[in-house]
């Protein structure tokens, strides 16, 4: 099979590597790819804002599946051009991936098909929004509608810092026009947990289990990013629990989606939050996690080809996932001004040295300049390491980490260290 991949970043970088361990896999593009996704896959220069153009070009390649790794492409409807053509495409359409394009109709939809998520309120009206938080008690979060690079949430623990959110999103359009609509809604306690989902729009088949540590800094602290890391599996999610996420919220939403004209097929992202009453939904992504993927797919024992494959041709019901026993835990680096502007433009050393320590490096934010491997964007690596248990993975994938080096580069020195 002739497959190609849309994306730039590390979770494009992992879905790549995994691809290209099948047998079946005769060619492997990505559009655009970076550095270290050409050294598995020819990349092709072709935006991600060119739903059009790629399919297309996908037409004329003879490409027979397409993966869509980013949730912009997604959002704006490059399954709905891939459909038109008659082209395989994993990600759903245009209508369907609202579900992460407006928090609002994602909130709307739970709140009417009665799947456990906080309660909230919507604002359109910055002056509306400041009175109201005014009026809760703190914490409370507070959300853009639109994509924001899954930086577009904040966690008030005071009313001041709720007061600074509303006016970033509304007033000062921090993320332009996803801010013109935000979502308040109630702090929910307990632990986060992220669980994905192959479904064909019928079968509904989870992924194992990840966590992902979305704050910049060590406990937690500091700034919302796009995920600083994340382990596979998760000790404190166990068989009960995850039966009880796919009965009362994977199944639903997908079976909700169906019944309003909406119908999903793709990788369902579903980032929980596990509280004393149960599994409650954060958010809904139309796509893989980043950097969930980076620490599932190392994981996978299946041909992942093979489910792609069935679920594209919605013949979902006849694959099974085997998974490695190992544990997987990942470590993002990232450029000096993440998550706001980051320092691009320097040298990265040391990547044999730590793939010598056994590790996996997937590229999320790098380009080639002069022959030089050099930073490109906000996160620029994600090491992944393997391990007997989680404890051994994250000492192998922080070893790994020590080895490189760039200007600027910042890491969480306790990704699953409280599993």
């Amino acid at each position: 099979m002739r497959v190609l991949i849309v994306g730039q970043g590390g979770r494009e970088h992992a879905l790549a590597w995994a691809l290209a361990k099948s047998p079946r896999l005769t060619g492997l593009y990505c559009a655009p790819g970076n550095p270290g996704i050409a050294q598995v896959a020819r990349c092709v220069r072709i935006g991600l804002g060119g739903g059009s153009e790629l399919a297309e070009w996908a037409l004329a390649n003879r490409i027979d599946l397409t993966v869509v790794g980013p949730e912009a492409p997604l959002v704006t409807g490059i399954a709905d051009e891939f459909a038109a053509r008659g082209l395989p495409l994993v990600g759903p359409s245009r209508k369907a991936a609202e579900i992460e394009g407006s928090k609002v109709f994602a909130k709307e939809l739970m709140r009417r098909w009665g799947i456990p998520t906080a309660e909230y309120e919507v604002f359109t009206d910055p002056g509306e929004a400041l009175a109201y938080v005014r009026s809760r008690d703190m914490p409370v979060v507070i959300k853009a509608d639109g994509l924001a690079g899954g930086k577009g949430v904040t966690v008030a623990r005071r009313v001041e810092e709720a007061e600074e959110a509303v006016r970033a999103l509304m007033g000062e359009r921090v993320f332009g026009e996803a801010g013109r609509r935000i979502v308040v809604e109630e702090f929910l306690p307990g632990r986060e947990v992220s669980v994905l989902a192959l479904t064909d729009g019928r079968t509904v088949l989870p992924m194992a289990p990840a966590r992902d540590h979305k704050r910049l800094e060590d406990g937690d602290q500091g700034p919302n990013t796009g995920g600083m890391g994340a382990f596979s599996p998760v000790p404190d999610v166990g068989p009960d629990c995850l039966d009880r996420i796919e009965n009362e919220i994977l199944r639903p939403v997908v079976r909700a989606l169906e019944q309003e004209g909406r119908p999903y097929t793709g990788i369902l992202y579903a980032g929980l939050m596990l509280t004393p009453d149960g599994p409650k939904v954060v958010e809904f992504n139309c796509r893989m996690g980043d950097p969930e993927a980076q620490s599932i797919l190392p994981r996978l024992e299946s041909d992942l080809l093979e489910a792609l494959e069935a679920l594209a041709r919605r013949r979902l019901d006849e694959v099974t996932l085997k998974w490695r026993p190992e544990a997987a835990v990942t470590v993002v680096l990232a450029s000096e001004g993440y998550p706001g502007a980051a320092a691009t433009g320097r040298p990265i050393r040391g990547l044999k040295e730590a793939q010598a320590e056994g590790a996996l490096i997937f590229h999320s934010g790098t380009r080639e300049e002069a022959g030089q491997l050099v930073t490109a964007g906000g996160r620029v690596l994600a090491v992944t390491a393997l391990g007997e248990t989680l404890a051994a993975a994250r000492d192998q994938a922080y070893r790994a980490a020590a080895r490189i080096r760039f200007a600027g580069m910042r890491y969480r020195r306790d990704i699953a260290s409280h599993a």
